[in-house]
């Protein structure tokens, strides 16, 4: 099958230049999450081959300048690659966060049902604005972050808690469940 030039120009390098720009920039967002992970070995893998696909890109870009469908192109696969790069890691969900809770009622029954489920449980009684509450702390895997905030809502939609991202987890502290030992690997390879 033979294509034309005009037909290879306006389309297809247009279309090479799309795909080329959402995995480059897929990989890039990837790439910036294992930095900031400290996945020192992974996050210069992914630059190589980021900058290597940015190159081949660019490259369709210099050698055919006066096509402006190339420009929309080009900047239509970095923001679609974006969008990918943040899928992906979602669906990668590496990591574990911190839930701080903080709950006017008693909430002695939901963290049972949080330490049944395997989870290290810190409680604390405080005193907030409006009078004795309850705070808690647990470190979760991000892949186990919607259970656990769907648990917390059933049992008191009101309760007011934050997230944060964790770098780091001494083994002391891990989530007690079958998964500890491939977590507490994960969190030392990072570390190395």
């Amino acid at each position: 099958m033979n294509i034309s030039p005009q037909i290879f120009e306006s389309i297809v390098v247009p279309i090479l230049i799309v795909l080329a720009r959402v995995l480059d920039v897929s990989i890039g967002t990837l790439r910036i999450i294992f930095v900031s992970k400290g996945l020192k070995y992974l996050a210069p893998v992914l630059g190589f081959f980021e900058v290597l696909v940015w190159l081949i890109a660019i490259g369709q870009i210099m050698k055919n300048l006066t096509n402006p469908v190339n420009y929309i192109a080009y900047a239509f696969g970095f923001a679609l690659g974006n969008f990918i790069g943040i899928l992906i890691e979602n669906k990668i969900a590496m990591g574990v966060s911190l839930i701080r809770v903080i709950t006017a009622r008693e909430a002695s029954e939901l963290i049972e049902n949080l330490r049944d489920r395997g989870l290290t449980v810190t409680s604390i009684d405080a005193e907030g604005n409006r009078g004795s509450v309850k705070v808690f702390f647990t470190i979760v895997k991000r892949k186990e972050l919607k259970k656990v905030i769907s648990e917390i809502n059933s049992y008191n939609p009101n309760a007011f808690f934050t997230i944060e991202d964790i770098s780091f987890v001494n083994q002391k502290l891990l989530p007690m469940g079958r998964d500890k030992l491939s977590l507490f690997k994960f969190l030392s390879l990072k570390r190395r």
